[in-house]
């Protein structure tokens, strides 16, 4: 029988959806209460089906709000709707699907598809089959609302259609839509074009059978008067682009000449996804050969994409100049997310790892949505990468008539092409880049603050070339200007400034030093002026300046000026609230540079670090204990807290002993180091590490707990946690000496099989190598042994080459000759390899190549003389010239050509910054 509400049960719900219009908030809570209450009562979803399908006499907005309560009532409560109930609400959606109105049609498609999403695909046999059938339907309404429902399935169960748990209904689905695609509908065309564009990223099969007619299909439609429809053309094209780019090389140059019309479409949604095209091709192989000859039209379609819409405009208050008074919404502050601590090491002539990640191209951040603005400067950004200078003769005519221009607007966006081809173009500009700089310096200055903010980010993309300059030339104008723009009255301009300022930090290191007062200076003052979201971005200005001038910031004068305002900070900020991340990032790196002057403030700063790991420990035993009583805790507060307390051990170093001795951190560290959680895990390995260097008399006591749990995390499944376990083991070593040599198994063949696997990253090798080396050099007998199992690659590591000459290499390297000393059999396959790494070293302690004792000198003069003389020359003509003459300038091993001089010797460059940990 057919369902009828009570009339007085129907009054009551239809007052209900009245009152839930209300924008009254006491109104409101009154409605949650009530809907809870009729939540209890089944058939209460029969009365909300029946308002949406049945009550035509009501107003669209309270009929389509009962279907949008019911559909959040299927997503929670379905499984426990009575089967009479769901039959009904199923059967009702399905009769008026062709509803008049178009809300009341949408409603419906949402509340189908959520339950098909219940796992009801397979329970509600007959949807799909009647929805193909009404697509048939005379009228238009039916045929609308079908297709929108089947869109919605197509978007929420690609995969499904295409299983064989439902018999594979895309092979008949597919057939059928590309049947509409000449529909005499837009609106009809454009749900058709949706519903295949679903299945084109997982190359669905009965797709694949069909697509030559799909393409052919599409071409048809290339210029159809319908914006939506040239969307999902231009869509489509995109992602086939990506997939089945064999099928559209016939036609690429028809497709490109598409393409350039569609970026230029009036419609701003059309000229996107068009835009879209250019990201994609980029990354394809044919990039070059196929787009070449086009560049003369698309480089300027993309370059006039780049100017700020008046939509932008608006939407970033672009003409609002001073703002810097008013209060943040909480919404304009995005999610922060700690990254944890990665132990890397020094390299030669390299920027410290992870300073990759202030390539922040988001040059306009506040308006996070994706915009044609933003699309036309990444696609300008990668086909830069593709072509390198081949693109600046399209280029330089057009940006000298938009950087000189009078309009604002054209000369933004002639700043915005000037940094997105920095990366691609930096060799081709370089000849410019003496005239320019100096431009751009000057825009800092301009009265627009769209304007101002731009020539920040531009500027720091063109850091690296500004510091490799004399320093008056360049550097002291742009750092004198960015800290200008750091007062800035506008909080955009701000923020560009303060994230360039840290870019530019992070080029020129201890280039500042000289500058550090004026520079701190400004960075404290902002402290007073900053609104909440510059705030958190003023920490990360003031930690990378740290982690860029070290132990140089260590003078009373800077001390005095930077801590009195963190300290405050950090006194008035909660141990709950979140923005203590950034500045836990921040207390890290400033600890680490100050070393002995952060003393004065590390007691409370480590206790506050403690009691946050503790309290995240505890809220997490609680949780796991009583899940349906207590929330998960949020680890990142302790994650940021063991990293912290890395810095202040790796800063403070011995003098961190006292704080340890008085607090249960080990304790804790044990805990932490067997965390669920990876980031955990891999910040506990850090910190113990850092407290293995600086205080070994309290991590000792704990050596036998900590061994096997390193020994389990050996695991490269997670780099960054493996990574640090491994240097962790290293320091361990060379503080436990002989005594290491019960726990060398534990860890040995783990080492060795990550160092011999494939594609190994590069920060996981090196610390492997180097802990490998440590526990040869402390535990000879039993490491030798293993020694032909990783001497060639622990030697043609070739990032271990690249490490600069510092103690950890020096270790490892002495391991090594140790190991050679017990196992010389083990090194005489692979000896070149040997010969090589040894001559990589720029200055090693004399003892370490000393003929005399344990060094290369006698390993090598041993392998020349127990080979014999023939046979030396033999294997001495296979070496590369220049390692024939540095073994015989350094280590006087005479090779069979022996060239006077050193050509070509590799010079340390001068440590531009200090151990790197972090990214």
């Amino acid at each position: 029988m057919d369902w009828q509400p009570d009339e007085q049960g129907l009054q009551q719900v239809l007052q209900l959806l009245k009152d839930s219009q209300s924008p009254n908030t006491a109104t409101q809570r009154i409605v949650q209460d009530k809907l809870k209450q009729l939540n209890q009562f089944p058939d209460f979803n029969n009365y909300l089906i029946f308002v949406l399908t049945r009550l035509k006499s009501e107003d669209e907005p309270t009929r389509s709000l009962s279907g949008l309560i019911l559909k959040n009532n299927v997503k929670a409560h379905y499984q426990s709707f009575p089967p009479p109930v769901a039959d009904f609400i199923k059967q009702e959606c399905l009769n008026n699907i062709g509803d008049a109105s178009s809300l009341i049609r949408a409603t419906i498609g949402i509340l189908i598809t959520t339950i098909a999403s219940k796992g009801e695909l397979q329970m509600w046999p007959e949807l799909l089959p009647q929805l193909c059938n009404l697509l048939n339907s005379e009228d238009y309404n039916t045929c609308e609302g079908a297709f929108g429902a089947l869109q919605k399935i197509c978007e929420d169960s690609s995969e499904l259609l295409d299983s064989d748990a439902l018999n594979r209904p895309l092979n008949i689905m597919i057939p059928k839509f590309l049947q509409f695609f000449k529909h005499c509908s837009p609106k009809i065309r454009s749900h058709a074009i949706a519903c295949v564009n679903q299945f084109i990223m997982d190359r669905a099969q009965a797709l694949m059978d069909n697509i030559d007619t799909f393409i052919e299909h599409l071409f048809a439609l290339a210029v159809d008067d319908d914006p939506e429809v040239r969307k999902n053309v231009c869509r489509a094209l995109v992602m086939l682009l990506e997939v089945r780019i064999d099928r559209l090389i016939p036609h690429m140059h028809s497709i490109i000449q598409y393409m350039l019309q569609r970026t230029q479409d009036h419609d701003e949604n059309v000229a996107l996804e068009a835009c879209e095209f250019w990201l994609t091709l980029a990354e394809q192989p044919i990039c070059k050969e196929v787009l070449a000859s086009h560049l003369v039209q698309l480089i300027p379609i993309l370059v006039n994409g780049m100017k700020y819409s008046e939509i932008d405009i608006i939407l970033l208050k672009g003409d609002v100049e001073e703002d810097e008074a008013v209060p943040d919404s909480e919404q304009d502050i995005k999610p922060r997310f700690h990254k944890s601590r990665t132990v890397t090491l020094p390299h030669e002539a390299e920027r410290p790892d992870g300073s990759e990640d202030a390539e922040d191209d988001d040059d306009d951040d506040a308006l996070s949505d994706w915009n044609l603005r933003k699309c036309s400067a990444a696609a300008l950004d990668v086909l830069a990468n593709v072509f390198r200078e081949e693109l600046l003769p399209h280029l330089l005519p057009l940006l000298k008539g938009l950087l000189f221009h009078p309009e604002w607007v054209v000369k933004e966006s002639g700043i915005l092409v000037l940094g997105a081809i920095a990366e691609g173009c930096m060799q081709g500009m370089v000849p410019y880049l003496p005239e320019l700089i100096p431009h751009l310096i000057q825009c800092l200055s301009d009265k627009k603050a769209l304007v101002r903010s731009i020539a920040c980010w531009t500027l720091s993309r063109y850091a690296h070339w500004v510091v490799s300059q004399p320093p008056d030339m360049h550097l002291k104008p742009l750092m004198t200007e960015l800290l200008k723009r750091i007062l800035d009255g506008n909080k955009r301009v701000q923020e560009a400034a303060c994230s360039a300022f840290a870019t530019l930090e992070e080029e020129a290191c201890t280039e500042l030093v000289p500058y550090l007062s004026y520079i701190l200076d400004t960075l404290v003052f902002a402290f007073g002026k900053y609104q909440h979201k510059n705030l958190l971005i003023l920490y990360d200005a003031i930690g990378t300046l740290a982690d860029s001038v070290g132990h140089h910031l260590n003078q009373p004068e800077y001390i005095q000026k930077l801590m009195p305002p963190l300290i405050q900070k950090w006194n008035e900020l909660k141990d709950e609230d979140k923005d203590l991340f950034p500045l836990l990032e921040c207390l890290s790196s400033v600890a680490t540079a100050l070393q002995s002057g952060f003393l004065p403030y590390c007691e409370p700063v480590y206790q506050r670090c403690v009691t946050l790991v503790q309290k995240t420990l505890a809220q997490a035993m609680m949780y796991t204990q009583h899940p349906e009583q207590y929330e998960a805790p949020d680890k990142d507060f302790m994650i940021v807290a063991l990293d912290l307390l890395s810095g202040l051990a790796e800063g403070l170093g011995g003098h961190v002993e006292q704080l340890v001795a008085r607090s249960n951190i080990m304790t804790l560290l044990f805990q932490c180091m067997q965390d669920s959680m990876p980031e955990v895990r891999q910040s506990s390995f850090a910190l113990l590490g850092d407290l293995t260097k600086a205080c070994f008399i309290h991590v000792k006591p704990c050596i036998a707990e900590f061994m096997p749990i390193l020994g389990t995390n050996l695991n490269p499944e997670f780099i960054s946690v493996c990574n640090n376990a491994t240097w962790a083991i290293g320091e361990i070593c060379m503080q436990m000496g002989a005594e290491m040599q019960p726990y060398v198994q534990m860890v040995l063949n783990n080492l060795v099989e990550i160092i011999n696997r494939p594609n190994t990253p590069k920060t996981l090798l090196e610390n492997t190598a180097i802990t490998i080396g440590r526990l040869g050099y402390v535990c000879p007998q039993e490491v030798a042994p293993m020694l032909q199992q990783f001497i060639r690659p622990w030697c043609v590591c070739t990032s271990l080459r690249n490490i600069r000459d510092n103690e950890e290499k020096d270790s490892a390297f002495r391991g090594i000759c140790m190991m050679i000393g017990v196992n010389p059999g083990g090194v005489v396959q692979d000896f070149i390899f040997f010969c090589d790494a040894v001559a990589s070293w720029v200055s090693p302690k004399d003892d370490l190549r000393d003929m005399d004792r344990q060094g290369w000198g006698q390993i090598l003069h041993g392998f020349k003389d127990q080979v014999g003389e023939d046979n030396w020359q033999q294997f001495s003509e296979q070496f590369p010239p220049l390692l024939k003459e540095r073994l015989a300038a350094f280590y006087g091993v005479s090779v069979c050509v022996v060239v006077g001089g050193i050509a070509g010797e590799r010079v340390a460059s001068r440590s531009r910054c200090a151990l790197v940990k972090g990214g």
